[in-house]
């Protein structure tokens, strides 16, 4: 269990935040006061944060320490995320960025569930681990402000149009199908010279012998990479094809599961892609339903139980008395979408009117009208009245496009702005040791 928790918080150990250190026992006499180890902006990295990074990373690794880089380049690669994460969430609540307690909550609680535990059985192992649990819910907030602040800079930043779409499509080096795809990266620093260019390259290729030399391909990833995923060995996951830049996605076309790329120059630094699998889109065959609804709402008029016997006195009228469903849908439905259609909501997948209607629709048959049920927007009367097989390659394909053009655009955008605010920003970093070349930069 001890290794479960290790691995489910190493993506938030990085994210541990000052104030951290003060929820933790306080140190017999005898030990050194914690000292900092950088300055951000007006915010600071302890050692003890760095430690308990460095040591959750270790934890995770527990059973391929080999993988780890030596114990320098790791406290150096744990530091330069630990600044970048303190950058990200004074930024976020520069711009008023929140995050309540209830949404703490429901992050605690998918946690466990995605670790088939309770939310109270993921609190008796963070404490039992050592851990404030209190810290553990900080570092949830700090990973849900980063988030949000993400969605705020791509909102802002991203707009895929259907002559961007149709253009893609129609294009020859259009390729469909996914890739799961690790990479090392290699940055350039912001206004470089010919030698920085340099030693960047310089770095790439040492990555590259020291795979082609046996080297496993995420533990040079640890030990080179300079990408917020290197700790996870670089692994990008799944992509589709579109998402990946057109020159990559030319390199990935000869390769075959388990190659390594040459050191390529992209827009920031040098990439080196391993190609773990890959696999072709297939053809996109749906259920559709053809349903009609009444809706029935509460408002200032018609509290919710008046809402409900309304629902319950016009089933009555169609199941029993046989009323037409259509008639009643114009006269007393409170849906401005179907209601002057009779109720009819016309052909759609299942999940297309949300979980609580595909849920009834997956319990009646053609021809059924359902009792009526609760949503968040009323009380609803639903008939089903047919199904079909419905194709949906070319609405699914041009999803996938657009999907594949705005990821595209919204990593670049977020990478442009995580490295303006780096470049802006003053990060000292106070040991020598921890210090890159490029790592100490002050801005007015």
């Amino acid at each position: 269990m001890k290794q479960l928790l290790a691995s489910l918080l190493l993506a938030l150990a990085i994210a541990l935040p000052a104030h951290a250190q003060l929820l933790a026992p306080a140190a017999p006499a005898s030990q050194p006061l914690d000292r900092i180890v950088a300055v951000v902006d007006e915010d600071v990295v302890l050692q003890s944060e760095l430690d308990q990074a460095v040591a959750s990373v270790q934890q995770q690794y527990a059973a391929h320490p080999e993988q780890l880089p030596p114990q320098q380049v790791l406290q150096k690669q744990v530091l330069n995320r630990l600044v970048l994460m303190k950058l990200q969430i004074a930024k976020a609540h520069e711009q008023g960025i929140r995050v309540s307690d209830a949404d703490v909550d429901q992050a605690v609680a998918a946690v466990a569930a995605q670790n088939r535990i309770t939310p109270e059985q993921l609190r008796m192992e963070v404490e039992r681990s050592g851990d404030s649990y209190a810290a553990f819910r900080s570092q949830l907030s700090d990973q849900l402000m980063v988030q949000r602040l993400r969605q705020s800079v791509v909102q802002s930043a991203v707009t895929v149009t259907d002559s961007e779409i149709n253009n893609l499509l129609s294009s020859p080096t259009y390729k469909a199908g996914e890739v799961h795809l690790a990479h090392i990266q290699i940055s350039i620093p912001g206004g470089a010279d010919a030698a920085a260019i340099q030693a960047s390259a310089q770095k790439a290729q040492q990555a590259l012998d020291a795979i082609k030399g046996g080297m496993d391909f995420n533990a040079a990833a640890i030990r080179y990479s300079d990408a917020p995923d290197a700790l996870d060995g670089g692994d990008l996951g799944w992509r589709k094809l579109d998402e990946i830049p057109p020159a990559f996605a030319e390199t990935l076309a000869p390769m075959k599961p388990g190659d390594v790329s040459n050191a390529l120059r992209g827009p920031t630094g040098f990439h080196i892609l391993k190609l773990i699998g890959q696999r072709e889109p297939s053809k996109q065959i749906v259920t559709e339903f053809h349903a009609r609804q009444i809706l029935i709402k509460p408002s200032e008029l018609m509290t919710p139980a008046q809402a409900e016997q309304k629902a319950r006195d016009l089933y009555d009228r169609i199941v029993n008395k046989h009323e037409d469903f259509a008639k009643l849908a114009k006269e007393d439905s409170d849906d401005d979408t179907t209601a002057n259609a009779g109720g009819d909501m016309d052909w759609f997948p299942q999940k297309a009117w949300g979980a609580t209607i595909a849920a009834q629709l997956g319990n009646l048959k053609d021809g059924e009208v359902s009792q009526p049920f609760q949503s968040e927007a009323g009380w609803h009367i639903l008939e089903r009245l047919g199904t079909r097989q419905s194709d949906q390659t070319v609405e699914l394909e041009r999803g996938e496009a657009r999907q594949a053009i705005g990821n595209r655009k919204a990593e670049q955008a977020y990478d442009d702005y995580l490295r303006d605010i780096r470049s802006n920003a003053y990060v000292h970093i106070v040991v020598p040791e921890l210090r890159d070349a490029d790592t100490d930069s002050a801005s007015s």
